[in-house]
């Protein structure tokens, strides 16, 4: 299968440390055509701007996750303007809200953080990367108000939902997580958008799919998720690959 792109990874995980550069060079070889690595706080972001220099085919994006909201320097915004000033930055992300660990920071903090790199954003006239896990209510209402490009990342809500975020201009990614026997609401929401507005993504090293489920997870997989959305839709594996290919070029300004 020919030209995946992987709309979200994360490289700079120490996971890949041992083999990262013949990981890449291999699965760029076997069809992934591009890959965008994410930064989840300002060490992480400066770690994937160094990798996406390092590849022609990798770009990368800059933000702070809301697990990181309590240790953002006060400086934070400035030190993100100066990461997406790099040509190869073609995003603000992973932003958002994370509601399903208690010891995660407060709402408040989770919540201003989100805003400011909205309007970040929206200065910079950038796309957003979002992350929402058990926080779709206050997601959704930031997303009504500010209306930013961008996607809404291991998209985990409703096929209601879904139809909404793409109302509102939003891509949605699906992961791994899709082809799980107990995947309930991403198979529907997957069915329910217009194709142009589909995204694949792996989240690695996270959400490795069936039947590589538990193992360390890169974009060489992708093809299985691949598979499992165009048994979904009634389409080829193919037409999903080039479908996402050209929307993820599309969202991120890549030619």
């Amino acid at each position: 299968m020919n030209g995946i792109f992987d709309s979200h990874a994360h490289y700079d995980d120490q996971r890949f440390e041992e083999d990262r550069a013949e990981l890449l060079s291999r699965i760029h070889r076997e069809g992934v055509e591009y890959i965008m690595t994410i930064g989840a706080d300002l060490q992480s972001s400066r770690a994937a701007c160094s990798i996406a220099e390092q590849y022609d085919f990798i770009y990368f994006a800059a933000g702070i996750h809301p697990e990181q909201a309590a240790e953002a320097p006060e400086d934070y915004l400035q030190a993100l303007r100066r990461l997406a000033a790099h040509p190869k930055c073609r995003a603000i992300g992973e932003i958002g809200l994370d509601y399903y660990w208690a010891e995660n920071p407060p709402k408040e903090r989770q919540l201003a953080l989100f805003e400011e790199q909205l309007l970040l954003a929206r200065e910079l006239e950038l796309p957003v990367i979002i992350h929402d896990r058990e926080a779709h209510a206050d997601t959704m209402a930031l997303l009504r108000k500010y209306r930013p490009r961008g996607v809404l990342h291991c998209f985990s809500g409703s096929a209601e939902m879904a139809c909404e975020a793409v109302r509102l201009g939003l891509y949605l990614g699906f992961t791994g997580a899709i082809t799980f026997k107990n995947a309930r609401k991403a198979p529907e929401a997957a069915k329910a958008i217009p194709e142009d507005r589909l995204l694949i993504e792996t989240d690695c090293p996270y959400m490795a799919p069936e039947p590589y489920r538990g193992r360390r997870c890169d974009s060489g997989m992708l093809p299985r998720v691949v598979q499992r959305l165009a048994e979904l839709r009634g389409t080829t594996a193919q037409e999903i690959a080039a479908a996402t290919n050209r929307n993820a070029r599309r969202l991120f300004g890549i030619e």
